[in-house]
């Protein structure tokens, strides 16, 4: 018998984008920028979590709670685990995308030494990454 998907009840967001995020980040000052996370940390838990078997925190718990007590270092921690979890998750569907922890520290670390511009290009990697997966669920589950 083949192997037949079915698409899952949820469907998922594949229309993230950049320089959405950034205009209505700045339009909303910051707002969305958290939305963005949380969506992002719920997505990866739904396609991924029965997997592997990891949870990722909540962007607000972060932002609103770890990050604070942990003076930064929390949330660099949990960019560093979401981007190995992405990457992972691309890996085990057969994505052909190369987007990890790696991508994070050349990226958005060492990348704002370019003018500052190498974070723009993580999030570029970060949505495109997440694109792809959240449409690979929408069509296997």
């Amino acid at each position: 018998m083949e192997n037949a998907y079915t698409a899952p009840a949820i469907h998922l967001k594949t229309n993230r984008g950049w320089l959405k995020f950034v205009l209505l980040t700045i339009i909303t000052c910051g707002i969305y920028a958290i939305v963005f996370y949380s969506k992002i940390s719920t997505d990866i838990n739904l396609i991924a979590s029965r997997y592997d078997g990891k949870k990722t925190m909540h962007y607000c718990l972060l932002t609103f709670v770890i990050a604070p007590i942990t003076l930064g270092i929390g949330g660099i921690v949990w960019c560093h685990r979401i981007s190995a979890r992405i990457g992972n998750e691309l890996a085990r569907r057969g994505l052909a995308y190369n987007f990890g922890a790696g991508t994070f520290w050349g990226w958005n670390v060492l990348g704002s030494l370019l003018f500052g511009v190498g974070p723009f290009i993580y999030l570029h990697k970060l949505c495109k990454a997440m694109n792809l997966l959240c449409g690979d669920y929408n069509a296997r589950g």
